[in-house]
């Protein structure tokens, strides 16, 4: 996962670009894995790029809707599938959500989700010491771990007032 990319945007930063940089990095994923970036598929990630928060699928619907005529259901989730196998979008599973990806790490890299009660805003950060942990603990009890999820709630440095 690249360093330099904050866990949290600076509220006022270039959204625009931030967004431009997302899709941007999904052509180049797209490119080098030799994987068609669809229209649905780029407006889809558009959407999620829309703001650093995650959206359900219907989120993402009423966001497409905006500017064409809304996609059905299974268009979106077929979407969203795709965008996930390629590494451009975490599922937050406490909240049943999708949240666009422009970090380089493979699909395998485990991650921390940083959830903002305040804002909604979501961060992540490397956790491969913590999944380490887990799965020496889960191993030791006779369990063969598949997946790891860690989602942490609290409070971002923006909404607490740290960052000016």
């Amino acid at each position: 996962m690249t360093a330099t990319k904050p866990t949290f945007p600076a509220p006022d930063h270039d959204h625009d670009r931030c967004t431009a940089d997302g899709l941007s990095h999904a052509e180049g994923v797209c490119k080098l894995r030799a994987q068609k970036f669809t229209p649905i598929r780029r407006r889809v990630l558009r959407a999620l790029l829309s703001s650093h928060r995650p959206l359900g699928a219907y989120e993402v619907i009423d966001e497409l809707a905006k500017s064409m005529p809304a996609p059905a259901p299974i268009t979106v989730y077929r979407a969203l599938d795709f965008l996930m196998e390629n590494g451009l979008v975490h599922r937050i599973e406490s909240r049943n959500a999708f949240l666009a990806c422009a970090h380089d790490h493979d699909a395998a890299a485990m991650v921390a989700f940083l959830i903002c009660d305040a804002c909604g805003s979501v961060g992540e950060i490397p956790a491969m010491p913590v999944a380490r942990g887990l799965n020496a603990a889960a191993r030791a009890s006779g369990f063969a771990p598949k997946l790891s999820v860690v989602e942490i709630t609290g409070t971002c440095a923006h909404c607490q007032g740290l960052d000016s």
